[in-house]
């Protein structure tokens, strides 16, 4: 047993999909939770910069006791983290391998849509991994760089998001996918607005669900499960102001975090 909280970051809110996941999933585990809200997006910028942005953002959560942590950032798992994440004394997860594998698995037609950021569809992350698992599969990326500031503003359901998916997604229906991987964890939030372009019959693969499936068996089969005596305990922490932070974030876990929630300069870690 091992009842130390998961690290968990992200560019923003996004990686609350994950947290989400992880409260229905594995509710004895505790988490720690930073979104870099003052940073935002992370999906627009360089290598570089992306891999700044995460060597910070891990040094922050460092300081807290740790048992593992998970990028729970498409752009972070998909060009800087095979980098930097054998350079810390507790293992960190991405999002992007249990999500290539439940697509792969899923699709019937052979066709695999990638939505993500910019810097994430850029990378082919995604079909590099699919190829290696099935090299038959058919994949057609697509940047959807509005997607984020929509999350990250409220506007996931509105009538400007769907517009803008429509946009977005209509090269995908028109080639055909049957499976669609949402590369970016801000984008789970978009899923109603998607499915309303993509329809019924196209699959939706979330990387938080499955990272999150993945990582509660990691735990169970490393014997590091926390003991099932009572609900793990949730800390939230936002680089820039929490709380709009906290408003959004409390209607996306469906549970108040106000009082749980802090601000942190995060340049103190860079």
């Amino acid at each position: 047993m091992d009842n130390r909280s998961i690290g968990v970051f992200d560019s923003g809110i996004g990686g609350l999909t994950m947290v989400r996941e992880m409260m229905n999933i594995m509710p004895f585990e505790s988490v720690v939770y930073f979104g870099d809200t003052g940073r935002v997006p992370y999906g627009t910028k360089s290598y570089e910069t992306v891999k700044k942005y995460a060597e910070s953002d891990i040094r922050f959560l460092m300081q807290f006791d740790l048992k593992m942590i998970i990028a729970a950032c498409g752009t972070v798992s998909s060009i800087a983290l095979g980098e930097i994440e054998g350079n810390y004394n507790i293992p960190v997860f991405g999002v992007c391998e249990a999500a290539a594998k439940a697509a792969a698995k899923n699709t019937k037609n052979g066709r695999i849509g990638i939505i993500g950021t910019g810097a994430t569809i850029k990378s082919d992350f995604y079909a590099r991994l699919i190829g290696k698992i099935d090299k038959e599969i058919y994949t057609i990326s697509r940047a959807c760089p509005l997607f984020v500031p929509l999350v990250e503003n409220g506007y996931s359901d509105s009538d400007a998001a769907l517009l803008i998916a429509r946009d977005y997604l209509l090269p995908l229906m028109e080639d055909g996918v049957d499976t669609i991987i949402l590369g970016c964890t801000h984008y789970p939030h978009l899923e109603n607005t998607i499915k309303k372009v993509a329809g019924d019959n196209v699959k939706l693969i979330n990387p938080s669900q499955e990272t999150a499936v993945y990582i509660k068996e990691y735990l169970k089969t490393n014997e590091m499960e926390a003991e099932k005596s009572e609900k793990g305990n949730y800390r939230f922490y936002a680089s820039d102001d929490i709380f709009s932070f906290a408003d959004l974030g409390s209607k996306f876990l469906d549970r108040k975090i106000d009082k749980d929630i802090f601000k942190v300069d995060i340049e103190k870690y860079v």
